[in-house]
């Protein structure tokens, strides 16, 4: 069964490069239901045509991409989000573990971003949570308010500011939360660290990221180590140490 899709873009460019390349290198997998060059135009049609698939512009007048989507009563399609750069946007489209593609299209993305889909073909609650948590995120002072975690029966939605510390485990990672619970996530340390980025977070060592609004203490030593709000601790690597002394000093908490 072909994957119905919609692509909403107000770049008349744009719009007639994606058709062609889906039309011409996807016929076999993706029906292009119809383009759309608007908001108001994107509405009406994902109603009439019921899509399996919007690739949905972020940047558009008339409330753009999410605008859209927080004016849809019902979500019972997948989005990929097509997009200039825009580091805080894709930042939040990260933490609420949805797919985006960047411009000029890319031929591999393009595909994987396909392949994805066809993987994970479902219409469910999870993906109505995503945009709930992406239009959260987006809401107001580009702070991330909430993270998808997948913790390998699907997706957990944890509020940032009450992640204590996460620790490596190889390509997985443990998460503490201030509730005592702790979740094994798919993803590594370092993924972490870069969603988390400008989000009051440091990486204390290779194994350690500590959420800042947790310190209660830092104890010297060689590296030192650190005292969190649960009483946990954590060791800080040599090599870190005068980073993390620098930046408690410049960025008071």
């Amino acid at each position: 069964m072909k994957i119905k899709a919609i692509i909403v873009d107000d770049e008349q460019g744009a719009r007639e490069s994606l058709n062609n390349i889906l039309n011409k290198y996807f016929e076999d997998e993706v029906l292009v239901l119809g383009v759309a060059d608007g908001v108001e135009e994107a509405k009406k049609m994902i109603k009439s045509q019921k899509p399996d698939l919007l690739f949905l512009d972020i940047e558009m007048p008339g409330g753009g991409g999410f605008g859209l989507l927080s004016d849809l009563d019902q979500i019972d399609f997948k989005t990929i989000f097509v997009t200039a750069y825009d580091q805080y946007a894709i930042q939040a489209i990260k933490f609420s573990a949805l797919d985006y593609l960047l411009k000029p299209i890319d031929m591999e993305e393009l595909e994987g971003a396909i392949e994805k889909f066809k993987a994970a073909r479902t219409r469910d609650l999870i993906e109505k949570q995503k945009i709930k948590n992406l239009m959260d995120n987006l809401k107001v002072d580009n702070h991330i308010r909430k993270v998808a975690v997948p913790d390998g029966n699907g997706l957990v939605f944890i509020p940032l500011k009450n992640i204590i510390r996460c620790e490596s485990d190889g390509n997985y990672t443990i998460i503490y939360q201030d509730s005592g619970k702790k979740i094994i996530a798919s993803r590594t340390l370092g993924d972490f660290e870069d969603m988390f980025s400008g989000e009051n977070f440091f990486r204390i060592h290779r194994s350690h990221l500590i959420n800042l609004e947790h310190l209660a203490k830092y104890i010297k030593g060689e590296g030192g180590y650190v005292e969190l709000s649960d009483g946990s601790k954590a060791e800080v690597s040599r090599r870190k140490k005068t980073e993390f002394m620098d930046f408690l000093q410049n960025n008071p908490l």
